[in-house]
């Protein structure tokens, strides 16, 4: 029994890390000290979103394998698969915004924000040491 629940258990970190999908985007961007007071005007906003999804089937495929293999039988099976499809069900996303911006020396410039855009096309923005404000 104790071989039965090792080979459970390792098959359970392995399969449950597959029963979700996550995609992301990141960037960084300081601003330089030489930069605090330039003005321009935002020019475009960027939206990504970064979603995970649940994968049912395969937290089900697993958590059949699992129940079956602890508790040596169908009904464990069944037990099992149903709970491996709950745990591994479910959605979620988050929203960044790449804001852009040409300042009126030419230069252009992005700023990144998570979960709204402070900004929209045509505002007029300056940089201060707290990052970009409208001005």
């Amino acid at each position: 029994m104790l071989k039965s629940l090792c080979i459970a258990t390792v098959l359970a970190a392995g399969a449950f890390a597959g029963c979700a999908t996550t995609s992301t985007v990141s960037s960084t961007v300081s601003i330089p000290s030489a930069d605090i007071g330039k003005t321009g005007q935002v020019v475009a906003v960027r939206e990504t979103v970064q979603s995970i999804q649940g994968n049912p089937v395969g937290g089900a495929l697993a958590g059949g394998v699992i129940g079956g293999l602890l508790f040596q039988g169908v009904g464990g099976a069944a037990v099992g698969a149903a709970t491996g499809a709950i745990v591994s069900s479910g959605y979620a996303e988050r929203r960044t915004y790449e804001v852009h911006v040409r300042f009126d020396d030419g230069t252009a410039g992005h700023f990144d924000y998570v979960d709204y855009a402070p900004f929209g096309p045509g505002e007029r923005v300056v940089i201060t040491p707290n990052g970009l404000e409208r001005g």
